[in-house]
């Protein structure tokens, strides 16, 4: 690399790390207040234990707000905002976008630093109330919930205004800003955090967004680029690349009698497993009740904590995180919806096929054991099975004509490996028969196979594939010319 493309790379990190030492030593709004806080100015302490108590008297006797706090308030979470923003680093990077994804990784990484640095360097103490209704770790100064938030999601809009026209751009800001001010006030009203201690999160936050996208700014200049105006984001010129789908005219042709057909395909399936699971019911086959017996007998510490691991493979937590994950790096790769919608779709239709047939069926669960304890659902079909056969089945069908390389057999191998290991720890912790197996595989069969011949999710996939391909040849040849 030559000196002239080493440069610019340098600056920014020189830049960064000059934003974070301003930020922490001499932001002005955010100092006088870190100043108030360290001296324990005893007007704003005594305003700060008024609000913490006169909030904690309104929240706690009230759980369904509680619970409905606490939600929101997972939204500044690490749990929720690493992930984020691995996630979009990754996406920027797969988009051939390496500046914008240096910009949220030095960005994303400035709110792990700031927050554990400033709460060891004021060691202020959590609030103290009657009835505590929520518990946080670690020092009170700043809120490191608002923190994060307000830089991660200050972060997405401005790289998200990039490709948004008009009106759609105060949506976003609008979207972004509510995000960052209701995770702060929920701090507030669960009692973890000090009133001053939210102020200084989106001080703290906004400043150092500030500061790193001064920075971008002054290396898109540096390298030759025109500075954009603030309302055109940071990177307008990448504009075509941050489109979900560019090249996609219409996801669904003909969206009403589509809908009409997936109903049509949803009322077979369940006319399908109501049969079946009736059946099954009423003249319960003598192995039924056998095979989870006979697979009690193997039973020992060891593989009990294997089938646990298998379970939980098909549970709520391990599919929805598949889908979050798959989704957005699918979209990425291939600009497409269309794959996209007949996963999502599938989940859903799953979902809510499994509980209506539960529901109708009714089915106990196997004599024996059952390691899980009582479920709220009928034993057939198997939720777990089901959900995790639709899932890696939907993920294996949109996959396979997309890769070329040899490697693309993993996924329908994870398609029949998957289920398999998740169908035989669900009958080893005595929750399901053999036939709820059967009825989670005909779920599967009849909802995935009509919403492939309805969606035909691999329609245009070279299409979009080359012209994607195209128009990153050209942005290169144009870059190399400059």
């Amino acid at each position: 690399m030559t000196d002239n493309k080493v440069a610019p790379l340098r600056h920014f990190a020189e830049r960064s790390v000059a934003g974070l030492a301003a930020v922490v030593l001499a932001g002005l709004a955010f100092g006088t207040l870190l100043l108030l806080v360290r001296s324990e100015w005893s007007p704003m302490r005594q305003l700060d234990q008024s609000i913490a108590t006169g909030l904690n008297d309104l929240v706690a006797p009230n759980p369904a707000l509680v619970k409905a706090l606490t939600v929101v308030t997972s939204a500044g979470g690490r749990g929720v905002l690493v992930p984020l923003v691995v996630m979009v680093v990754v996406l920027l990077l797969i988009r051939r976008l390496p500046r914008l994804a240096l910009y949220a990784a030095v960005t994303g990484l400035g709110a792990v630093i700031l927050d554990p640095s400033l709460k060891a360097l004021v060691g202020r103490v959590r609030p103290v109330v009657a009835d505590p209704v929520a518990f946080g770790g670690g020092n009170s100064f700043p809120s490191g919930h608002t923190l994060g938030a307000t830089i991660v999601y200050g972060m997405l809009a401005l790289i998200a205004l990039s490709a948004t026209r008009g009106r759609h751009k105060a949506w976003i800001l609008s979207v972004a800003a509510t995000i960052i001010v209701a995770v702060g006030l929920t701090r507030i009203a669960l009692s973890v955090h000090f009133l001053t201690d939210v102020l200084a999160g989106w001080l703290l936050g906004l400043a150092w967004i500030s500061v790193t996208a001064y920075a971008f700014r002054v290396w898109r200049r540096e390298a030759g680029q025109p500075a954009p105006a603030a309302t055109d984001g940071l990177d307008p010129d990448a504009a075509d690349d941050l489109v979900p789908a560019p090249a996609e005219d219409k996801v669904l042709p003909h969206p009403w009698a589509k809908g009409a057909e997936i109903l049509v395909g949803w009322v077979f399936t369940f006319g399908v497993l109501y049969f079946v699971g009736y059946a099954v019911t009423r003249w319960e086959p003598p192995f039924d009740d056998a095979v989870p017996r006979w697979l009690q007998t193997f039973r020992t510490s060891f593989l009990d904590h294997l089938s646990w691991l298998a379970s939980k493979a098909g549970d709520t937590h391990a599919v929805l995180i598949v889908c979050l994950v798959f989704c957005p790096l699918a979209l990425g790769l291939w600009r497409q919806w269309r794959p996209i919608v007949f996963v999502v779709l599938t989940m859903i239709g799953e979902l809510t096929l499994f509980l209506c047939a539960a529901a109708a069926t009714g089915r106990e669960r196997p004599s024996v054991e059952q390691m899980d304890g009582q479920m709220p659902t009928s034993s057939f079909p198997s939720g777990h099975i089901a959900a995790t056969m639709c899932l890696w089945a939907a993920i294996a069908v949109v996959t396979f004509p997309r890769v070329r390389q040899w490697w693309r057999w993993i996924f329908p191998v994870l398609a029949f490996v998957m289920p398999a290991m998740v169908a035989l720890s669900r009958m080893y912790r005595g929750m399901h028969h053999p036939t709820d197996v059967l009825g989670a595989s005909l779920l599967t069969l009849c909802w995935v196979g009509a919403l492939y011949l309805i969606i035909r999710p691999n329609a245009r996939t070279e299409t979009v594939t080359e012209a994607a391909e195209e128009a990153h040849e050209v942005r290169d040849r144009q870059a190399v010319s400059a």
